[in-house]
């Protein structure tokens, strides 16, 4: 059967989204002035600010992504929500029944292979809040491994990874880079370790850093277990191996963003991690975009996030981009 008509005949892809987030958009405005600007962000406002719909999967989803640039398919590793931060910025309701108890690798599969084939066909126009994106936005930048907890301490993760990475080499579906959206907190463990050894250097590896102090850390991620240093740490083990993006989200959080002292400390570790020899490809630059659990945390505005980023550049030269 053709998979174009297989897809758009499918109801599973019809009119499937959750409820609809009108939260600000985040452009670069490092290149980007006056009316290009305005223009820019007008047409990234018909594109991003939407959440994640799942269709009727328990463990794919699409996002509109202003980092991807465009539409993110997402796999859940932790539909149980695990996860050892409390971010503040979450936007995860733990107290609400999770989709899965566990991970099923064979369902998730099957799951990516339908989206993948269905995201490259016409059908994708079909789903609810796709209808009107403008079609550069609409191309799949990627396959990222993230979800409602931190992937990595997924007890399958080995396995998963080695899944997507098949689904990938057999060829069935167009090929994608896969992206690993981690908070580097469990990097060290050795399926982890196996796991990255079969991402090739196309794929990237996204790693958290929204902070430059250990109480700031404490503050924001709210972390269980782990300590600011071994984050730091896997970062740079990592990062020494292969190329890495740092994602690095920063809040306004009851009325305020960082301190002064804490921006100069956050590019502070960042020119150690260079001098350490960790390979970082570029810094992301941004604040939540969807609504948190928390009432208390909010969008860091534009001018900030800008500001941020041209520290980073002029102090350690890292290429640094705002969304």
């Amino acid at each position: 059967m053709d998979d174009q008509t297989n897809h758009t005949s499918n109801p599973r892809f019809r009119n499937r989204s959750a409820r609809h987030s009108s939260g600000p958009v985040i452009t670069d405005s490092h290149h980007q002035t006056g009316s290009m600007a305005r223009s820019r962000q007008s047409t990234w406002e018909r594109a991003f600010g939407y959440p994640r719909t799942f269709l009727n999967n328990q463990f794919v989803y699409l996002v509109l992504s202003p980092r991807a640039r465009g539409l993110s398919i997402g796999v859940d590793l932790t539909p149980d929500r695990r996860c050892n931060f409390q971010c503040v910025y979450c936007e995860i309701n733990r107290d609400a029944p999770p989709r899965a108890e566990r991970l099923d690798i064979h369902q998730m599969i099957q799951e990516l292979a339908e989206t993948l084939k269905m995201a490259y066909s016409p059908a994708i126009r079909e789903v609810e809040g796709f209808d009107q994106v403008p079609e550069e936005f609409l191309t799949p930048r990627h396959v990222a491994i993230s979800g409602d907890g931190e992937p990595t301490l997924c007890p399958q993760f080995q396995e998963a990874i080695d899944a997507v990475t098949h689904l990938r080499a057999v060829g069935e579906v167009p090929f994608f880079k896969i992206v690993l959206v981690s908070n580097a907190t469990a990097l060290q463990r050795p399926s982890v370790q196996a796991g990255i050894s079969t991402l090739t250097l196309q794929d990237e590896l996204w790693l958290k850093l929204d902070t430059g102090t250990p109480e700031h850390f404490a503050r924001i991620n709210r972390p269980k277990g782990v300590t600011y240093e071994e984050v730091l740490e896997n970062i740079r083990m990592v990062g020494r191996q292969r190329p890495i993006i740092i994602q690095s989200l920063f809040p306004r959080f009851h009325e305020q963003g960082p301190s002064e002292e804490e921006i100069r400390a956050y590019v502070q570790r960042l020119r150690e991690l260079k001098e350490a020899g960790t390979q970082i490809q570029l810094v992301q630059i941004y604040s939540a975009l969807r609504p948190t659990v928390d009432p208390f945390c909010e969008h860091l505005p534009l001018p900030e996030l800008s500001r941020i980023a041209a520290i980073v550049r002029s102090e350690t030269g890292l290429p640094a981009e705002v969304y």
